[in-house]
């Protein structure tokens, strides 16, 4: 294996190789509406007391909103939600304004209806990282569902096969 200088263009390409789970992280806008991002950048921390943790990019709209709410709601997507998926990974001025999004009320938090979990995250803490930010946050409310997991794989949505 010969090594190459780090771009931010082969970074991303190498980390593509890791497959992840999808989420979708939402958090209260200004005017009581709700924000979304398709995420993968997210993990668990601790069991006691039940932290998570979500990377979000300064040059995401997400970043002020999670910053001023000081919370977020975190849905790990199923097969089924693709769809959903694809809404919140485009910038919110080029999404379809009239799709319908199956948000649910969860604790203090909109998260997406038939996740195969979502949570109630209120941040307890914030690292600056390069040009993220890592906000951990305490789960204070949860809701596990059933189906199949979302995956993300070098830059395309698949699903999961027992082999």
């Amino acid at each position: 294996m010969t090594g190459e200088a780090v771009t931010p263009e082969n970074f991303r390409q190498a980390w593509s190789n890791f497959g992840t789970g999808v989420t979708v992280i939402t958090t209260p806008e200004p005017d009581g509406g709700t924000h979304g991002m398709t995420a993968n950048g997210v993990v668990s921390v601790s069991l006691s007391p039940p932290l998570a943790l979500a990377c979000i990019g300064h040059n995401r709209n997400t970043f002020p909103l999670i910053k001023a709410s000081r919370r977020f709601g975190l849905s790990i997507l199923g097969t089924g939600q693709r769809e959903i998926a694809r809404h919140y990974t485009k910038p919110p001025e080029e999404r379809d304004q009239t799709a319908t999004i199956p948000f649910c009320g969860l604790g203090e938090s909109t998260v997406i209806g038939e996740a195969l979990a979502a949570m109630d995250c209120r941040v307890v803490s914030e690292h600056e990282a390069g040009d993220h930010t890592l906000f951990v946050a305490e789960v204070e409310c949860l809701s596990i569902g059933e189906g199949e997991p979302m995956l993300w794989f070098q830059g395309r949505f698949g699903d999961f096969v027992e082999r």
